[in-house]
């Protein structure tokens, strides 16, 4: 390739990649938001976005993620079988001093499972429900079965290795005690892409990890900013006022490079401290179009994309 050809390509590169980076920027500096990450990856290696990606949130309801492919790794291992059972029981253990807590429905997004206390409920159904409608009653059942140390350690092991997964949902005491799930766009964003690449479990279980992330009842944010058939699997969190967060893995239609926005990739969008619910919405839904715009007009283009 002659020096002054690749010199302009080299130029078109960075244009483009500056443009996705001063999109962004520029989305996020409309809301008054106290922090926002932003956690991009092309899965084929052709380009990437980082903004505020190792900013750490408290993590609401995406901690769930890990906590679902430790019960999936179980499987794999012979630990556990999905339809197993375990007794619905709305009292917990503070990790501060063991005392006995017990969860609200009406803070709960899902209410079905407080009706079936003292049944059995198979681990299948009880992680569908903690995935698809964040049910926090499903989540500190599994949480308990699995324990906090082994699901946080696993994330780690995976590269989501500033994540910390201390503890189930509503422990008042340890919130208060400043003892939070916590985790970065990068931990996520990182995690999802183990799923994605049958790295985070057996090929068969990181399937079946991606079909319930599929089933994802809150579709607010990263899928409303997307074109009709485009899949997404994806995991929401929050906490009114205080976060909002949707961490993805999108596969295009056609995504296997033939159409519109290519093949597939990861969008983690993290936010703190935005006052009203449907600007926190809105900033994640723009923020997918703009990264989804991105990558149509540079495969209309033929760029390959570069690291930021």
């Amino acid at each position: 390739m002659p020096l002054l050809t690749l010199s302009l390509l080299l130029i078109a590169t960075q244009v483009s990649d500056s443009t996705l980076q001063m999109r962004v920027a520029a989305r996020i500096a409309k809301v008054p938001a106290r922090a926002v990450g932003v956690y991009y990856r092309d899965l084929a290696g052709r380009d990437s976005l980082t903004v505020g990606s190792a900013v750490r949130f408290h993590a609401a309801s995406t901690m769930k993620v890990p906590v679902m492919i430790q019960l999936f790794r179980d499987r794999d291992a012979g630990l556990l079988s999905l339809d197993d059972s375990l007794t619905v029981t709305n009292t917990f253990r503070s990790i501060v001093d063991s005392s006995p807590y017990q969860l609200d429905l009406t803070d709960d997004s899902d209410s079905s499972l407080y009706q079936r206390v003292g049944q059995r409920i198979s681990i299948r159904a009880l992680i569908e429900l903690m995935e698809t409608v964040s049910s926090n009653l499903a989540t500190n059942l599994l949480i308990t079965r699995v324990g906090p140390p082994r699901a946080n350690a696993t994330a780690h092991a995976l590269g989501a290795d500033s994540i910390l997964v201390l503890r189930g949902v509503e422990d008042g005491k340890a919130y208060r005690a400043g003892l939070n799930n916590t985790t970065t766009a990068r931990d996520l964003g990182v995690l999802l892409a183990a799923i994605a690449e049958n790295r985070a479990a057996s090929a068969t279980s990181c399937r079946e990890m991606l079909a319930i992330l599929g089933r994802q009842q809150f579709k607010e944010g990263i899928p409303a900013g997307l074109p009709a058939g485009t899949r997404v699997y994806h995991k929401t969190g929050w906490i009114d006022q205080v976060v909002y967060h949707d961490a993805a893995l999108v596969e295009p239609a056609g995504g296997g490079g033939g159409g519109g926005g290519g093949g597939r990739y990861v969008l983690v969008v993290l936010t703190g401290g935005i006052p009203k619910s449907d600007d926190a919405y809105a900033l994640v839904r723009d923020l997918s179009r703009i990264v989804y715009e991105s990558r149509t007009r540079d495969q209309s283009t033929g760029r390959t994309g570069g690291k930021q």
